[in-house]
């Protein structure tokens, strides 16, 4: 089955309002009508209503970096599926690394987050992946399938969600997993979405890979036949760069 490779922006805690209209416009200008892959930007929430204007219309699109699991209710500071929806957003990243390991995103919570996205209408994009000790251990499946049962058991709607395999220790670090090694890992992670669901969403689910992507590595990562797509950070804040990876793709 051909899936449509996905490229997202993860610009991170990054980007005023005008840096993120200069540099969403400059990804809309290199995006033509040719391009193959789906591309999402997921900007800074305060920034989300100027780029949505600016991707409105084009072959771009608009991504939150994080959502709350209720759609509404006394919680000071979060952002809800319907409000990014409302805003323009069509995707949501769950389960970033950093929002496990800093904000206390644990399975529960994710899976939480992913049926929210799923009822709000949003794609979820949700991350699963290994700390460098778990990899040195030899736990990288045990770790990864472990966070994956937790999103895809059972889940109404798994059709719809794109999983994002990001080793935490490549995160940000210049330090990237060798092609060979992660389309290992994605294609146990298609495997296990076959065994829980069977085959033609295993074959068309979409699974990107994440960490210390950049245009001169992506088009290794991106040949593998299980990885579809990455989720970028470091280098989307780079129009150049990140312009060179959705040509890759």
């Amino acid at each position: 089955m051909a899936r449509r490779p996905l490229i997202a922006g993860n610009w991170k805690l990054h980007n005023g309002l005008e840096a993120s209209v200069t540099l969403a416009r400059a990804v809309v200008a290199g995006v033509d009508a040719g391009t193959r892959a789906e591309v999402v930007l997921a900007p800074v929430f305060t920034a989300l209503s100027s780029v949505a204007a600016v991707v409105r219309g084009t072959g771009v699109g608009l991504a939150g970096q994080d959502v709350h699991w209720d759609d509404k209710g006394a919680f000071t500071g979060e952002v809800s599926a319907p409000l990014l929806a409302d805003v323009g957003a069509s995707h949501v990243i769950v389960g970033h690394s950093e929002r496990r390991q800093f904000f206390g995103d644990d399975d529960a919570r994710v899976r939480r987050k992913v049926e929210a996205a799923l009822r709000g209408g949003l794609v979820p994009i949700a991350c699963v992946g290994e700390t460098l000790g778990e990899r040195e251990a030899g736990k990288t499946l045990d770790v990864v399938l472990g966070q994956l049962d937790a999103i895809a058991k059972d889940l109404v709607g798994i059709e719809r969600v794109v999983i994002a395999y990001e080793p935490v220790w490549a995160i940000g670090t210049g330090r990237v997993a060798k092609a060979e090694d992660a389309e290992d890992v994605h294609r146990a992670i298609r495997d296990r979405v076959r065994a829980l669901a069977g085959d033609a969403i295993a074959d068309g689910l979409r699974i990107l890979y994440g960490g210390s992507v950049k245009g001169d590595n992506a088009a290794a990562l991106l040949g593998q036949a299980d990885i579809d797509g990455a989720l970028v950070g470091g280098a989307s804040l780079d129009a150049a760069q990140f312009l060179a990876i959705i040509r890759a793709a």
